[in-house]
C-alpha cells in the first residue's frame, strides 16, 4: 500500500499545473490535491478545451491534469492544437482511451474518482520526468533517430532507448524518459538502428544491448523488466554481449 506523505517535497522542484475538466466537482477534487502537494502549484483551471487553448497561449505550464470527454473539443483534440505540449496526466471516467493516451506521450492515466494514493503516484512520475528532461546533459554528437509520433517528428536519443515492442500495427518505444506509440513496423526500425547496439531478441522486441542487466534461456532483463527471449536468439545474444565485454 502506498503511504502518501505530502509534507516532504522532492528536492526543490515546483511544477506549474493546470486542471481542465467540464465537471466542476471533479475539477475541484484535483485542484484540492494540487494545492495540498508541496511540489505542485496551481496556475489555472478551465472547464472546456476552447478556454484552455486560449488561456495557455500566454501561460507557462509544466503539467496539465486533463479530462478527455468534453463538449466541442475533446482532450485529445485540444492537445492536437497546442504548439508546445507540457506533461499530460489524463483524468477520465473511462479506461477505453488508455491505449490512445500512449500516442500523446501521457505521463499517466488516472480513472475517476481519483484517490490520493493514485494522484501521488502520477505526480512522482511527473517529477521524475521533469528531472530527466531538465537535468540530463547529452553530448552534442549523441546518436539519435527521428520518429513520427502524433503527427510530429520526435528526436529519440539511442543511448536513452531501452527497447522497442511490437503492438499490432503500432510500435511502442520505451525510453528512460517516457513511453510512446507510433504507427510503424518493427522491420523498418530493425534496419534503421545500429546492429552493434540493438538486437531483435523476439518477434515483438528489439532491445538496447547496453541496457541488458541479466538474461536466461527465456528472458532478458532491462531496468527490472523481463522481456521474452526467443530460443533461437539466445546464442546470438550471448555473442553480441560477449563482443561488448
Amino acid at each position: 500500500m502506498l503511504i502518501v506523505n505530502y509534507k516532504r517535497p522532492v528536492e526543490d522542484i515546483l511544477l506549474k499545473c493546470a486542471v481542465v475538466d467540464d465537471s466542476s466537482l471533479q475539477r475541484l477534487s484535483i485542484v484540492k490535491m494540487i494545492k495540498d502537494h508541496p511540489n505542485l502549484t496551481l496556475v489555472a483551471e478551465y472547464n472546456n478545451a476552447i478556454e484552455t487553448k486560449n488561456g495557455l497561449l500566454d501561460t507557462d505550464i509544466d503539467l496539465i491534469f486533463l479530462d478527455i470527454e468534453m463538449p466541442i473539443l475533446s482532450g485529445f483534440e485540444l492537445l492536437d492544437d497546442l504548439p508546445n505540449q507540457p506533461q499530460i496526466v489524463f483524468v477520465t471516467g473511462k479506461t477505453k482511451y488508455a491505449y490512445k493516451a500512449f500516442d500523446y506521450s501521457a505521463t499517466d492515466y488516472l480513472q475517476k474518482p481519483v484517490s490520493k494514493e493514485r494522484f501521488s503516484s502520477a505526480v512522482i512520475k511527473a517529477l521524475n520526468m521533469y528531472k530527466l528532461k531538465t537535468q540530463a546533459v547529452l553530448p552534442e554528437d549523441e546518436d539519435f533517430i527521428f520518429v513520427k509520433s502524433n503527427l510530429k517528428n520526435r528526436k529519440v536519443f539511442l543511448n536513452r532507448l531501452k527497447y522497442i515492442q511490437a503492438l499490432g500495427d503500432y510500435v511502442k518505444f520505451v525510453t528512460e524518459e517516457d513511453n510512446f506509440v507510433v504507427l510503424a513496423t518493427m522491420k523498418s526500425f530493425e534496419k534503421e538502428l545500429p546492429s552493434d547496439k540493438f538486437m531483435r531478441t523476439h518477434k515483438s522486441y528489439i532491445i538496447n544491448l547496453d541496457k541488458v542487466e541479466r538474461y536466461n534461456s527465456k528472458t532478458v532483463e532491462i531496468a527490472g523488466e523481463k522481456l521474452p527471449l526467443s530460443r533461437h536468439k539466445k546464442n546470438n545474444l550471448i555473442e553480441a554481449l560477449g563482443s561488448k565485454a
